[in-house]
């Protein structure tokens, strides 16, 4: 039985992402846009002898997100690069997916492992042909190895936020929650020094952290969750496009107050939600209980109060979910449902209605209206969910939910 089992689950998984990867080449907009628009452009310049970005040029990523894109154009064998990078993704997260579903003798683990593959499938190609999607597997990799591995944890998320930044929310959910929090902070500061090392011996040091002041140039992206009320006419704001960061942002009365304050208002919001974690983690609370709200409250954070809003940010729940379907699946189930129903009215906001969000038309404005709404609840639910963690050693809830996860990373 666990062999039929564990064979639906990688059927299904594998049809996830035929299903995404072909319909980035169904769908209106371009969803594939930004791997031969931009990653193939930058990586083939990488390797002739141009600009390596992050290195003798600043870039918006951190400089260790050139690696995939170098690793994609390497791959001749494929017809097209967008095809290569479909590929990189796909071995990443077949990977990940076999840390997580093993043999499948965990029921809870194989849960998670269908609820991926819904994921992956309700999303659609944004979770495919995007950068963060070479990040999220990595970053369910590091959270399943939190408790019995945390060195090789610190590693991976920390190697995954010199590509990304979003999973430094992982990073910092890992050393609030985990008694070994120094063996995470050890492994990522092995890897920091490590790619520091290469980029600085490679002459980019004035280049190292470009990704940090080039967004911080940004303008409010028409996607992001404080750009909703522009949409809908608050301040006379219109949409237009920005060449420099190539993508639509909103200009108007009150714009540019909004996004000047969302940087130190995500700081405040992190800095809240880490001191909850930490006063449940001193209370007696499990990390078994602490680490997977804390996390998504901490992921959820870094999209609501962002000036940008890319489509590909929403991909980035899926590890806290993961995480908290392996550790807790009941609890976990409502935000889960929450986290699909974003996802879906993503995919119908990008890239099936783009082209409508730009001309500013009624119902595909609700949508991402709407979608933008599901985050906000989302934050919400997980940091109320952490805040009502068991904080009693003695509680039997607690102590019952603690051997459920050591015995969940030992499968």
């Amino acid at each position: 039985m666990s062999r039929l089992r564990l064979a639906a689950a990688w059927g299904g998984f594998a049809a996830a992402h035929a299903i995404a990867i072909a319909l980035g080449w169904l769908w209106p907009n371009q969803p594939m846009g930004d791997t031969y628009l931009v990653y193939e452009p930058w990586s083939e310049a990488a390797l002739t002898g141009g600009e390596v970005m992050g290195v003798t040029a600043a870039w918006v990523y951190p400089p260790l997100a050139l690696a995939p894109m170098v690793v994609a154009q390497a791959l001749v064998w494929f017809t097209s690069y967008s095809l290569a990078w479909a590929a990189l993704v796909v071995v990443l997260d077949f990977c990940a997916f076999a840390a997580l579903v093993g043999r499948a003798h965990s029921r809870s683990r194989l849960l998670a492992g269908g609820y991926w593959a819904l994921f992956v499938a309700v999303l659609g190609p944004i979770g495919i042909f995007r950068l963060d999607a070479v990040t999220v597997p990595i970053a369910v990799v590091a959270l399943l190895f939190a408790v019995r591995h945390p060195r090789i944890a610190g590693v991976l998320v920390g190697a995954a936020t010199w590509m990304k930044v979003w999973p430094a929310a992982l990073a910092g959910a890992l050393v609030i929650a985990l008694r070994s929090r120094w063996q995470v902070i050890a492994g990522g500061v092995i890897v920091s020094s490590v790619v520091a090392g290469v980029v600085v011996l490679a002459g980019g040091a004035s280049h190292l952290m470009g990704f940090v002041t080039t967004q911080g140039d940004r303008g409010l992206q028409i996607e992001a969750v404080a750009a909703t009320p522009f949409l809908f006419g608050a301040g006379g704001a219109e949409i237009y496009y920005d060449t420099a960061i190539l993508t639509y942002q909103v200009a108007g009365s009150g714009v540019q107050q909004v996004a000047q304050l969302l940087s130190p208002l995500m700081a405040i919001v992190v800095a809240g939600i880490c001191a909850i974690g930490v006063w449940r983690v001193r209370a007696g609370a499990s990390a078994g209980s602490v680490l997977p709200p804390l996390a998504l409250a901490l992921v959820v954070a870094l999209i609501v109060c962002n000036k940008v809003g890319s489509p590909q940010f929403q991909s980035w729940l899926l590890a806290p979910i993961v995480l908290w379907l392996v550790w807790d699946r009941h609890r976990a189930t409502g935000p889960a449902m929450l986290v699909l129903g974003t996802a879906a009215l993503t995919h119908l906001v990008y890239p099936v209605w783009y082209h409508l969000v730009l001309v500013s038309d009624t119902v595909a404005l609700t949508v991402l209206g709407l979608r933008n709404a599901l985050v906000v609840v989302l934050g919400v639910w997980a940091v109320v969910r952490l805040w009502r963690t068991p904080i009693h050693e003695g509680n039997p809830r607690a102590r019952r939910l603690l051997r459920r996860t050591v015995r969940a990373e030992r499968i």
